[in-house]
């Protein structure tokens, strides 16, 4: 399953990418984020309750930065499971400066294992994004609490 798009930031570049790459930041922004702690340098392991649709249920994982160029992009590779099944992934990140702010454009593959390989493509595309809106929202908020 692919999913893109860009969100629109109203802050420097450097003030976003510092706040996607906060611990603190992400753990308040990941939709259903009990846990995230650095596991290594660059890898982070993570635990999420996930309460959307089909994809409900408690789930750990890991996320490791896979390249990064500050301030322009990232790479991430993530695994996972919980009790509806697994999912693996990579996602890709790059900022640009726009007038007035910041665009971050994001690209993701997910593959859906066990149960919620069953679940269909339209379902979890559904899930992710409204996920994905969850996660900018409240980064929004965090970059606009870091903004002077």
């Amino acid at each position: 399953m692919d999913v893109s798009g860009e969100h629109r930031f109203n802050a420097p570049i450097d003030i976003v990418w510092q706040t996607l790459f906060d611990a603190s930041a992400l753990r308040a922004a990941i939709p259903g984020c009990e846990d995230l702690r650095e596991a290594a340098p660059g890898v982070h392991a993570i635990r999420a309750r996930i309460g959307v649709s089909a994809v409900k249920g408690q789930y750990s994982g890991e996320v490791r930065v896979v390249e990064a160029a500050q301030p322009l992009l990232y790479r991430l590779a993530m695994s996972g499971s919980g009790t509806p099944g697994g999912l693996q992934g990579e996602a890709r990140f790059d900022l640009k400066e726009a007038p007035g702010g910041t665009v971050v454009a994001y690209r993701g593959d997910l593959t859906a294992q066990g149960g919620l390989a069953r679940v269909g493509s339209q379902v979890l595309s559904g899930a992710a994004k409204l996920m994905i809106g969850q996660f900018f929202k409240e980064m929004e908020r965090q970059v606009r609490d870091r903004t002077p």
